[in-house]
C-alpha cells in the first residue's frame, strides 16, 4: 500500500471506530475496528471489526451494522469529506485474528506439555 492509502485507512479506522461506538453498537456489545484495507484507488474500504457480546451471537451485531451501512457511510462522509474526493464503499468483515491467536497459543501449550511429558519419562529411564 502507498503512504496515501495507509493514511486514509488510518483515518477511516479511527473515525469508524468512533461512529460505531457512539451510534451503532447494540446494548451490552463492544465493537472494535481492528483494521482497514483500502483499494489502491481509494474506492473501497474493507473494514475488519471485532465484536464482543456475551449475550448475543456476534452475527446479530454484525447484521445490525450491515443493516445501517448507508447511515454509517453518510456519517463517515461528514468527517472525511475534505480529505478524499469520493467516500469509499464500506465492506465489513469479521476479524477472527483473536480466535487464530488463541488457537495457535493452545497448540504451543500442547507442544510444551508434550515436551515436558517426554522430558520426565526420559529422566526416569536414566
Amino acid at each position: 500500500m502507498s503512504i496515501r492509502t495507509e493514511r486514509v485507512a488510518a483515518v477511516i479506522q479511527k473515525d469508524l471506530g468512533e461512529i460505531l461506538q457512539q451510534n451503532y453498537q447494540m446494548k451490552g456489545s463492544m465493537v472494535t475496528v481492528t483494521r482497514v484495507r483500502m483499494t489502491p484507488d481509494l474506492s473501497i474500504a474493507k473494514v475488519y471489526i471485532s465484536v464482543f457480546d456475551p449475550q448475543r451471537d456476534q452475527d446479530t451485531v454484525f447484521q445490525h451494522i450491515n443493516d445501517h451501512i448507508q447511515e454509517i457511510r453518510y456519517e463517515l462522509a461528514g468527517r472525511i469529506r475534505h480529505q478524499v474526493r469520493r467516500i469509499p464503499e464500506l465492506h465489513f468483515y469479521v476479524d477472527d485474528s483473536s480466535e487464530y491467536v488463541n488457537r495457535i497459543e493452545s497448540l504451543f501449550n500442547k507442544v510444551e506439555e508434550e515436551r515436558r511429558g517426554r522430558g520426565d519419562s526420559e529422566d526416569e529411564k536414566e
